[in-house]
């Protein structure tokens, strides 16, 4: 039988979600960026983002958040299998957070790509 004793897919569905809650609930930087989609969508619908716009920019929140839950899942897995501090979990822990963070910039200049040119207009 293929695939063997698989949860059922409304299960895994769950097990996601549970994950997502969690991210949010315990991480303080998933809160972050929470706080940072609610601006983006509420300074889209001042400005009237074009579908592509919305388009980029849900990606790239999409992206950043999913890279954040991502690198709390290393971090985790790192902590559980070692409290000393070794080389090779620095070295997994840091570059999980580094590939946020580089999400995160490469997020806010393309992001002021679109809006500033719409706060412009606003003005003139």
């Amino acid at each position: 039988m293929p695939g063997g004793n698989k949860n059922p897919l409304w299960k895994s569905f769950g097990y996601a979600f549970s994950g997502i809650w969690t991210g949010i609930r315990k991480e303080r930087n998933m809160k972050i960026h929470c706080t940072a989609l609610i601006l983006v969508l509420a300074a889209g619908a001042v400005v009237r983002l074009t579908v592509t716009e919305w388009c980029i920019c849900l990606i790239l929140c999409a992206m950043v958040m999913s890279l954040e839950l991502v690198n709390t899942a290393v971090e985790a897995v790192v902590d559980l299998v070692t409290e000393e501090k070794r080389p090779l979990a620095k070295l997994a822990k840091d570059t999980a957070a580094g590939a946020v963070l580089i999400a995160a910039i490469a997020s806010v200049i393309i992001g002021l790509l679109i809006f500033i040119p719409h706060i412009i207009h606003w003005f003139w």
